[in-house]
């Protein structure tokens, strides 16, 4: 695929030569700016620019009862994290490092598969217009592709709530589990707390790691680091999806997957097999907000 052979070239260009220091990696301007190009520091003149109405339609999608929800969720995970860590804490023995080590290691990934996925789901179909789940989830990622900066300007509620969810569903049954069984489960089970405590964790923060990829100043020093290290999701890194049609490097937890998926093509399979049991090309509606 001519596609991908270009988003790959472009990706081991871009991750020898921009840093944040020379190019401001995510902007509204730069967001759609290249159409199957090759990039070079050289070469950023926009095509597209952001579309000031379609994000003003889509921000406006935000209501006060889906802040109410978000608020909600965001208090529960906090609550049942912290009740998942002090079981974790307690029930630590020196003999489950090793099990203790994988644990968080697996945990990750998985929050970064599942990041991809959701994320290529809800940029790749639907629309803004699909009963309950339109305005609710898809809107953000309509938004966010014709404004990714709008994102830097939300709360910690905004940002965080709807992935609050997510990590709820799974912590939830855990802590049910814990509170019937007792202390011998957990015992028997500790790999599987630091698991899904790791797991909630990555899944709750991807939303904020995601924000901090498009932040190009005000990040606290620690958060850069990890950037760098690349424990959380790089700026350089996320830049590769923000290239119009949007359509790889979609794990945005870590983005550590991000090479592998596009390798095997995984992404590109499931549109393919989407497409051809459904008659919909990927991103349709995705481009008619771009286009305005």
């Amino acid at each position: 695929m001519e596609t991908s052979k270009v988003l790959r070239d472009m990706a081991s260009e871009l991750s020898r030569s921009i840093t944040p220091e020379t190019i401001p990696l995510i902007t509204a301007e730069t967001s759609s700016a290249y159409v199957h190009k090759r990039v070079t520091i050289e070469q950023r003149k926009p095509i597209l620019k952001k579309n000031t109405k379609s994000a003003a339609i889509l921000k406006a999608g935000y209501t006060k009862e889906k802040r109410m929800f978000e608020m909600a969720n965001l208090g529960l995970f906090v609550c049942l994290q912290l009740t998942l860590m002090y079981f974790v804490g307690i029930y630590f023995r020196r003999e489950n490092v090793g099990a203790f080590i994988m644990s968080l290691v697996f945990g990750a990934l998985l929050a970064d598969f599942l990041s991809g996925v959701v994320h290529w789901g809800a940029d790749t179909w639907g629309s803004v217009d699909l009963p309950l789940i339109g305005q609710a989830f898809i809107r953000p990622f309509r938004e966010h592709h014709v404004d990714p900066i709008a994102m830097t300007k939300h709360d910690i509620v905004e940002t965080n709530g709807d992935n609050c969810m997510g990590a709820n569903l799974v912590l939830a049954p855990i802590l049910a589990c814990c509170a019937l069984y007792g202390e011998s489960w957990m015992l028997d089970n500790f790999a599987l707390l630091v698991f899904t405590a790791t797991f909630a964790i990555y899944v709750c923060l991807t939303n904020q790691i995601h924000k901090w990829s498009h932040m190009v100043t005000g990040l606290p020093r620690w958060v850069r680091v990890l950037q760098d290290l690349h424990v959380i999701l790089p700026r350089p890194h996320h830049h590769i999806h923000h290239i119009s049609p949007h359509e790889t490097y979609f794990c945005i937890t870590g983005g550590w997957l991000n090479y592998p998926l596009e390798k095997i093509q995984f992404f590109q399979t499931l549109e393919n097999i989407v497409e051809a049991c459904t008659g919909v090309p990927p991103r349709n509606d995705d481009q008619k907000w771009l286009k305005g």
